[in-house]
């Protein structure tokens, strides 16, 4: 069955809006805010003596900015002390501390969020940061004694090559008395674990740089300490807004459907004796080579267009003759198929078929109706 596709289109908006709908979201947006921080630790000091022998405490107290979830400011103060020491041979060793004071800016970077996103809730973040201030020291008066001792060590040497009056080459003064104030730069790593929206457990280390005088000692490089610290960072006002974003409006849609709808059965045909000439009725008259003269093998044939004409009246014969492309040339072929055509019209119409129902054609070798080249000596008859 045949099926005729019918286009409907149609505004269908509150089923689709049903469909479709999608819910408010709600995010968190960070909110810049100032902070302060309390931190204690310890510091090691870089130097030729044991490690545990340079070891000192260390605090530090700041204020910062975050800018927003990456980037901020922090305004510190560290302080406490530092240690150096000596191993001369043939003596004990040496060692000195002295206090210090050191105010810094820093810049500061939140990885977790630069990486991952803001997420107030996240319960660990990490971060750097790198600054620059002044260390500012005093009470060095163990430098000042550790000084005498090395040189009154030199003073009993037999050999006095190489020998210095003033071992510690950057000793502040004599009696280790007086301030010093250097640049300092550093920079660290820090991580933070969250106990409230404003309350931050967090612990940091930082590797600070200054000149090769600040242990009074002279290397020839850059002298450095180490701080490892632990502390509590408060936030100040609303760390972050819960904000509704409202869910888009629906949208309208135009819904294209495709019904397929069958189409309406065809009124019965009504079968006329024209149609059925038109499809049913053909006779092909035959001919031997060279000939127009019908054979008494196709009389038969002759007999059933006389027949079918006279049952239908309104019926028209169309005579076609043809001759085979293998034979005799284009001229000859056209007049043997001409005088085929002929042959059968004079006899149809001495058997009663009027003239004026019967066309005759010659089509001669110009066209071949069959493959096989003997039967295209013929005469195609077809009513109509």
């Amino acid at each position: 069955m045949k099926f005729k596709s019918i286009l409907l289109s149609g505004l269908l908006a509150m089923g689709c809006t049903a469909a479709s709908a999608q819910e408010a979201k709600t995010v968190n947006v960070f909110n810049p805010h100032w902070y302060d921080q309390v931190q204690i630790g310890g510091q090691y000091t870089l130097g030729e003596i044991g490690f545990g022998k340079l070891l000192s405490p260390n605090a530090q107290i700041g204020v910062g900015y975050n800018f927003n979830k990456v980037v901020g400011a922090r305004l510190s103060i560290n302080a406490w002390q530092s240690k150096a020491g000596w191993n001369v041979e043939g003596m004990d060793q040496q060692k000195w501390k002295w206090n210090y004071i050191a105010p810094m800016v820093d810049a500061t970077f939140n990885l977790t969020n630069l990486f991952c996103g803001f997420n107030p809730n996240r319960l660990v973040e990490v971060g750097v940061f790198g600054g620059i201030g002044a260390n500012v020291a005093w009470g060095n008066d163990e430098a000042a004694t550790a000084n005498k001792n090395i040189s009154a060590h030199y003073a009993t040497l037999s050999d006095k090559k190489g020998y210095n009056k003033q071992p510690l080459a950057y000793l502040w003064d004599d009696n280790g008395e007086g301030t010093k104030a250097r640049f300092v730069a550093r920079v660290g790593a820090n991580v933070d674990f969250r106990l409230s929206d404003k309350v931050k457990l967090g612990a940091e280390i930082s590797a600070n740089t200054l000149s090769d005088k600040y242990n009074s000692k002279r290397a020839g490089n850059p002298d450095w300490y180490f701080n490892a610290l632990v502390g509590v960072k408060v936030a100040f006002g609303k760390t972050y807004t819960t904000k509704t974003i409202p869910a888009p409006k629906p949208v309208e849609k135009i819904i294209e459907r495709i019904i397929e709808k069958p189409a309406p059965a065809p009124a019965p045909k009504t079968e006329t004796k024209q149609e059925a000439v038109e499809e049913n009725f053909r006779r092909d008259i035959f001919f031997p080579i060279g000939n127009s003269n019908i054979a008494k093998s196709q009389t038969t044939k002759i007999a059933e267009i006389v027949t079918f004409m006279k049952e239908n009246p309104d019926a028209k014969i169309t005579l076609t003759g043809y001759a085979d492309k293998g034979t005799g040339s284009a001229a000859f072929n056209d007049k043997i198929a001409a005088r085929r055509a002929q042959t059968v019209y004079n006899t149809l119409a001495a058997k009663g078929v009027a003239k004026s129902r019967m066309i005759k054609k010659s089509m001669g070798s110009r066209v071949q109706p069959f493959e096989e080249n003997d039967m295209n000596r013929v005469t195609i008859c077809i009513a109509k």
